[in-house]
């Protein structure tokens, strides 16, 4: 595939409450990604970057803004999602709960090629039974066929974690859209899910988007990271510059925590991300912004607009380290003008 593989553009996502207050879950959001790419979306419990995944994938319908597959918009028909169902899979994070205990590993492999009529033969024209024992290689599972007959409760964490891979890999997708891939997994086994990941990209030419709450993570995996916080991308851009020198405060609390950045000072932000029926004013953030609790942003004169003046959607740059931050804008003008 040339040019895109996935763009977001001003994408909204709205869900009414049981009072009938509308949450944003995402308002506003532009990404984009390049097909042999790794993308990682980064924050806490509730930033949107689920939601967002979701929304790439046809799983939510935005109530503004447009999703592209390739150069189409996303075809929101059942015809058209179950064509991109054949070219999107998702591997989930919690492998124990996606397996159905009473199918068998060759069954959990083989259930998409049979959902999309698939059962003669794969993409590449391969049997059933072909198609899945090269998914299972694909995975790092082998010999595949010592494990056709064998349950989820008879394999291991990273054993099940591999055969979602596999039945993503069944279909020869595009884009694999992981969620969380290996939160659920001990440490001595995330490193070789991570070096699958990483394997089936430069193999298989596959788009990775990677859903993770860790920033070390996505410093080891992602070649790009959009930071999100309440329904919008606050930071993104290249992984080297983004985590070697984070623009946004948030990122910065994010980053201040991983194990790897001793050099940094703990950030403990205060309270958790706001209600999405209720966003608050100018800067999102600015209500935990350790930047304006301590007086730095009314020392570089920004206060006030980071309390009352919205800053616009990030454009998705692909070449460009960007930041939605009124403290870091100034900084950056004040460096650009001294330059």
């Amino acid at each position: 595939m040339s040019g895109e593989l996935l763009t977001a553009t001003g994408v909204r996502v709205e869900f009414a409450t049981r009072g009938g207050q509308v949450a944003r879950a995402l308002d506003g959001a532009d990404v984009q990604l390049s097909p042999g790419e790794v993308l990682a979306l980064v924050g806490e419990s509730g930033s949107g970057k689920t939601t967002l995944a979701r929304t790439l994938m046809g799983l939510e319908k935005p109530a503004a803004g447009e999703v592209r597959f390739g150069d189409r918009p996303l075809d929101y028909s059942v015809k058209g999602l179950r064509h991109l169902r054949r070219r999107v899979q998702m591997v989930l994070q919690d492998p124990a709960g996606a397996l159905n205990p009473r199918h068998t590993v060759y069954d959990s492999v083989a259930e998409g090629l049979r959902i999309h009529g698939l059962v003669d033969g794969d993409p590449q024209g391969r049997s059933e039974t072909e198609t899945v024992a090269a998914a299972l290689s694909s995975a790092g599972l082998r010999p595949p066929e010592a494990l056709f007959l064998r349950y989820p409760h008879e394999l291991s964490g990273g054993q099940r974690q591999r055969v979602l891979i596999a039945g993503a890999l069944a279909m020869a997708p595009d884009l694999l859209v992981a969620d969380e891939p290996v939160s659920s997994l001990d440490a001595s086994i995330r490193g070789e899910i991570l070096a699958l990941l990483l394997k089936l990209r430069e193999e298989l030419g596959l788009g990775v988007l990677v859903v993770t709450h860790d920033l070390g993570l996505a410093w080891n995996i992602a070649d790009r990271v959009a930071v999100m916080y309440l329904g919008r991308v606050v930071e993104q851009g290249p992984t080297e510059e983004v985590l070697s020198d984070p623009q946004h405060p948030y990122t910065q609390a994010l980053l201040s925590v991983v194990p790897e950045t001793e050099r940094m000072e703990p950030v403990v932000l205060k309270g958790e991300i706001p209600d999405p029926t209720r966003i608050p004013g100018g800067c999102r953030f600015h209500p935990r912004c350790p930047a304006l609790a301590d007086g730095t942003a009314a020392a570089a004169g920004v206060a006030d607009a980071c309390r009352g003046t919205a800053l616009p959607v990030l454009p998705a740059d692909p070449a460009g380290h960007v930041v939605a931050c009124h403290l870091a804008t100034l900084v950056g003008q004040a460096g650009e003008s001294s330059s």
